[in-house]
């Protein structure tokens, strides 16, 4: 299993062994599902890192499943949408076209970026994973970023997650990754 993201994956801010990456790969040995897991997430990574990353990746390890979890920072830069879809599925069809299933791990913005770029920016996941028939989470922060207290899973900078955040984003990603596996088991 490839893991390619950005600080949200690459564990920026807390102790390493910690992050969901790292909680995924302790519940899998927990539940004797025997996977590996390759973290190759890069903090500030964008889409375009990550399509230039990507080939590489998959010709080095040999994924049966992809995680992509890239798309934050482009829209943190305000970035064209448009660009930040065509690398999302450039990376989608790389991946497929290698034997890996795909999931994508969608994103959502805070409102100061405006409805209409926000509203675009969530749905664009979505379409990716439509279009190419991949697994999607649709909001990787979901119970965290939403909550009552929308900062208290939050470091300082009020961008990357606790530690404590962690569990819940492995939470929210599991679902949508363990049919992924048997598939890839029998494949």
């Amino acid at each position: 299993m490839l893991v390619v993201g950005d600080s949200l994956s690459a564990e920026y801010g807390i102790p390493r062994g910690a992050g969901w990456v790292a909680l995924l790969e302790q519940r899998l040995q927990r539940e004797r599902i025997p996977a590996r897991v390759v973290n190759a997430s890069v903090s500030g990574d964008t889409t375009s890192g990550g399509r230039v990353r990507l080939p590489a990746l998959l010709q080095r390890h040999r994924p049966a499943i992809v995680v992509l979890e890239l798309g934050g920072n482009d829209a943190l830069r305000g970035l064209p949408l448009s660009a930040t879809r065509a690398n999302l599925l450039e990376m989608t069809r790389a991946s497929k076209a290698t034997g890996a299933q795909v999931l994508i791990a969608g994103m959502q913005l805070p409102p100061n970026y405006g409805r209409a770029y926000s509203e675009e920016f969530a749905a664009l996941f979505a379409e990716v994973a439509r279009v190419e028939g991949a697994a999607l989470v649709p909001f990787l922060l979901a119970g965290v970023a939403d909550g009552p207290d929308p900062y208290a899973m939050f470091q300082s900078d009020r961008i990357h997650p606790t530690a404590q955040a962690h569990a819940r984003i492995l939470d929210n990603v599991w679902p949508r990754l363990r049919p992924l596996m048997g598939a890839a088991a029998r494949r």
